[in-house]
């Protein structure tokens, strides 16, 4: 009999092992709260009106459905039973030989628990549609709004960190404020939209060269978008930042990027569980103790090495290339290959022909980096249809800065009705 190999997440990493086991060996199950792939490098355009949540969503059915051995389960992990070899969802038990826990990332409030329910995030296609109906919900409260104080309350927006994540939704808002502002909203200034990106680091976009965060600060503020390096928040209650230095600011909407933790697994050993959340692993992705059971890829793995002492990079490179190496390793059954990253680099974009790339050997920013940086992404969406329709809305953007996407979505809520008739 095969053995069966259960995936807990179906991101770059989870869907990558999936795709790279044999399957002749291996029975595969899926594990996912969502029944799609997304990709979350364009979460940001989501959020700023530029793209639909469809346009970077597949469904895991539809990329399987060649994929004979492999199955996908649609649920949230309740608990991982290590023991007996078995993990519970929403709705079903299933046992595993072997576990992968592939399940990302989350947000990281560092200590401030309360900012989940006040602050606004991109972490996940549903956080990104919803922080999306909130920036435009400001703009029409705005638009209607007489008295001169409370609308420019009202179009308050601050960014707080200064990644990747951080940096492009708010270039999306200041191109909003430079450009959009006086076509669609005439009952507004460009004064009265205060976009703020805070920082707790002396430089944006850490991970980067000094020259591509200096490009990247320059075009932020061409955007005019307030950019403030070396600044730490301690609280944001009642819509009130507190800074480190004491001192508060009103914030209508804050967007929170600063920082990302491993998804909790209920069931798993505190001693396994290391710094950010993120489950402890070796150089072969295993689980100490559970070295032929239990594996860890991607966001949620850590694994320190010299040239990555606090774990690598919790991006998408890192988890596509530890499921490559993690496949090879359960197809042959030796784990004779340790992983080893190869950094293909690092970009960012902070709007229409300003993005920055590093590249193993050098760095380029400007409008050929813009290209790159689109040509990359496009690449990596799942689907010939969500790739033209990307395409199509970027070509228009770029052409007219005009969009039929600025919907204002509110969910709506509803009785649950479990037979026809009552």
């Amino acid at each position: 009999m095969k053995e069966r190999i259960v995936i807990i997440g179906g991101g770059f990493a989870g869907l990558n092992l999936a795709k790279h086991l044999d399957r002749d060996k291996f029975e595969v199950k899926i594990v996912d709260r969502n029944n799609f792939h997304c990709f979350p490098p364009l979460f940001y355009q989501i959020a700023s009106s530029g793209l639909v949540s469809a346009n970077i969503s597949f469904p895991f059915r539809r990329e399987i459905r060649n994929m004979a051995g492999v199955s996908y389960h649609m649920g949230h992990v309740k608990n991982i039973d290590l023991e007996h070899r078995r993990i519970t969802t929403s709705y079903e038990t299933i046992d595993y030989d072997r576990l992968v826990i592939a399940a990302g990332s989350t947000n990281n409030y560092f200590g401030m628990d309360k900012l989940a329910e006040e602050t606004y995030g991109i972490k996940t296609v549903a956080q990104a549609a919803h922080t999306r109906d909130e920036i435009l919900d400001r703009f029409e409260r705005g638009a209607l709004c007489t008295d001169p104080e409370r609308r420019r309350q009202l179009l308050s927006f601050v960014v707080v960190g200064g990644g990747p994540s951080g940096v492009e939704i708010a270039g999306a808002l200041g191109e909003m404020k430079k450009y959009i502002l006086s076509k669609e909203y005439p009952e507004l200034k460009p004064e009265d939209v205060t976009i703020t990106l805070i920082e707790g680091a002396p430089s944006l976009l850490g991970a980067m060269r000094p020259k591509s965060q200096q490009k990247a600060l320059e075009g932020l503020r061409d955007l005019m978008v307030n950019v403030r390096l070396n600044t730490l928040m301690t609280d944001y209650t009642d819509k009130y930042i507190t800074f480190k230095d004491g001192h508060k600011e009103y914030c209508e909407t804050l967007i929170w990027t600063a920082g990302v933790k491993g998804e909790p697994m209920p069931g798993l050993p505190s001693e396994i569980v290391g710094r950010g959340g993120r489950i402890i692993v070796d150089r072969y992705n295993r689980v100490a103790g559970y070295e032929d059971s239990l594996f860890a890829i991607g966001d949620i793995a850590l694994m320190e090495t010299p040239d990555y002492p606090h774990g690598h990079p919790q991006m998408a490179q890192p988890a596509i290339q530890q499921a490559a190496n993690l496949a090879k390793n359960l197809n042959s059954g030796d784990f004779s290959r340790e992983f080893v990253y190869k950094d293909k680099g690092s970009m960012a974009t902070i709007g229409k022909n300003k993005a920055v790339a590093d590249l193993p050997s050098y760095s380029f920013s400007g409008f050929f980096a813009w290209l790159v940086w689109m040509l990359v992404h496009l690449l990596s969406i799942l689907g010939m249809r969500n790739k033209l329709s990307v395409l199509m809305n970027w070509f228009w953007n770029y052409m007219f800065y005009s969009t039929s996407l600025r919907l204002l979505l509110r969910p709506t809520k509803y009785p649950l009705r479990r037979h026809w008739g009552d």
